[in-house]
């Protein structure tokens, strides 16, 4: 999906009571650690709404891909509706991607490349190089998080607002090994195949997180190889998340509105 874009370019917060509580249990523990248990911090929120975008730059050219949608961290589902960048001269070159995350599988509606319009394309995550961290176009929100619970080093920037809320700022650098070994069972395998299939294994991040310790915004940066043997291509994913508790609703696709047929290349 990433690789076709590229292409083509080419060419709400708790009581106060809370809040006192959650810095009180801050002071117990390291940066490295409270990012680790920023995940769980998600699960316990439920839901949230979700803004992502996707940044590389092509032969100079800085290319955009935005999302916005809802997710589910209980049971790790959520939907996002993707804008590719417009063509050299301004106009759309691809109608908006409808992408349903679950576990262990993306599904993707309107991806082109000779897929009917009416179809869908189902991507097991696992065996793609990245994981799906990068690939659909979109940074899944529950791996995002996943990420950090491989947090080896990091550091408090300092306090700053995020969309209106106050949070604190976190800068540091997550192992995709590590981050696997510590995931849930169910996220453990995309984020094994990341760990081996980006350039690097190292995920340099800031995060910012509220009096809940859960996750308002999250900037990371991932390394795809190159051409060259000691090339790497950086792209940067944000996901930025509010509205917690927002009602989600995702249905999956019918097996029968499934695409099988031979996908075109970039």
């Amino acid at each position: 999906m990433l690789a076709a874009v590229l292409a083509v370019c080419a060419g709400t917060g708790g009581c106060a009571g809370d809040g006192i509580a959650a810095q009180d249990a801050r002071a117990f523990v390291t940066p490295v650690q409270l990012l680790r248990q920023a995940p769980d911090a998600l699960r316990a929120a439920g839901s949230s709404q979700a803004h992502t975008s996707l940044e590389t730059a092509v032969g100079g050219t800085r290319v955009t891909i935005r999302g916005k949608g809802v997710y589910d961290f209980r049971r790790q589902l959520g939907r996002l509706t993707l804008v590719l960048p417009p063509g050299p001269t301004g106009v759309p070159v691809h109608r908006p991607i409808t992408e349903l995350l679950a576990p262990g599988a993306l599904y993707m509606k309107n991806r082109g490349a000779g897929v009917p319009a009416d179809k869908w394309v189902r991507v097991d995550t696992d065996t793609l190089s990245d994981g799906n961290l990068v690939t659909g176009g979109a940074t899944d929100p529950c791996a995002a998080a996943e990420v950090l619970r491989g947090t080896r080093t990091a550091s408090y920037v300092g306090e700053t607002r995020v969309a209106g809320v106050a949070v604190r700022h976190y800068r540091g650098t997550a192992d995709l090994h590590l981050a696997a070994r510590n995931a849930p069972s169910s996220g453990a395998a995309s984020l094994r195949a990341a760990a081996d299939g980006f350039a690097t294994a190292d995920v340099p991040f800031d995060v910012y997180l509220d009096d809940q310790g859960r996750i308002r915004k999250l900037r990371q940066r991932f390394s795809f190889p190159g051409g060259r043997r000691d090339d790497a291509v950086a792209v940067y994913a944000t996901t930025l998340l509010f509205g917690f508790g927002t009602p989600v609703s995702v249905t999956l696709p019918d097996e029968k509105d499934i695409y099988t047929g031979r996908i075109a290349e970039g």
